[in-house]
């Protein structure tokens, strides 16, 4: 779309890797090579694909380093990159606070650096433009919701986020895939740590439904969250396929 507004990027490469201990003991995990190329690639090259090039990388303090050196200027990529810390690994919906002024008002695009998947963002982003709704979320059907943010549903309305239910009212999970306004921002700064400890990205949605501002798509072909030695593992082969 030639008319598009401004429409940036974040990729959120943070957290601990406790999932995937030992092989995070000394690598931030967005760095293990899945196929020829360290995950953190796969939703850099979405982004890109989708003609955003300007893309906030925010990570924690022990790998902002080896982060750096990795991506370096984003260049090779066809984008610029601006780095962000993240003192603590205090949630999806604190890293994405960090970027307040990254985004500077304009529409953005999330990813969370784990998400390894290959169908286009475009279409997602053009449906998201069009539909004049402050935020859209990915929605994919999974064989273990409780892992993840699951969506529930009164007919085809989704009414609901709810945070790695031991119970998920469907087997919908919200992928690590996020088109936000600026209300985002102002949503996040409004939360209070979950009993995990964490601000929760699922609050930031559940506020954009409150507000009938939340629209949803679900993701085409294959998708994996690489963040578990399984799914690791499952991105790993379907890496291989296409390669």
């Amino acid at each position: 779309m030639s008319d598009s507004p401004t429409v940036r990027g974040v990729v959120l490469a943070g957290g601990s890797g406790q999932r995937l201990r030992p092989l995070t003991l000394t690598t931030n995990k967005h760095l293990l090579p899945v196929g020829s190329k360290p995950m953190i690639y796969y939703p850099i090259e979405r982004l890109v694909e989708a003609g955003i090039t300007e893309i906030a990388v925010v990570t924690g303090v022990e790998h902002i380093g080896d982060i750096v050196s990795h991506l370096r200027s984003g260049e090779r990529f066809g984008c610029a990159f601006t780095y962000f810390v993240q003192e603590e690994p205090s949630g999806i919906a604190h890293a994405l606070s960090l970027t307040r002024h990254f985004t500077a008002g304009e529409r953005f695009v999330t990813v969370l650096g784990d998400n390894i998947f290959f169908s286009p963002l475009r279409p997602e982003i053009d449906a998201w433009l069009e539909s004049g709704l402050g935020a859209r979320v990915l929605l994919k059907r999974v064989s273990d919701p409780q892992r993840f943010g699951v969506a529930r549903f009164e007919g085809d309305r989704l009414v609901e986020v709810v945070e790695k239910p031991a119970d998920p009212p469907s087997d919908f999970a919200v992928t690590g895939i996020y088109f936000y306004d600026a209300r985002a921002h102002d949503a996040a700064a409004t939360l209070t740590p979950s009993a995990r400890g964490e601000y929760e990205i699922a609050d930031v949605n559940n506020a954009y439904i409150a507000a009938g501002q939340l629209g949803y798509g679900v993701l085409e072909g294959d998708w994996s969250d690489a963040g578990t030695h399984a799914s690791l593992a499952w991105a790993q082969r379907m890496v291989a396929e296409r390669e």
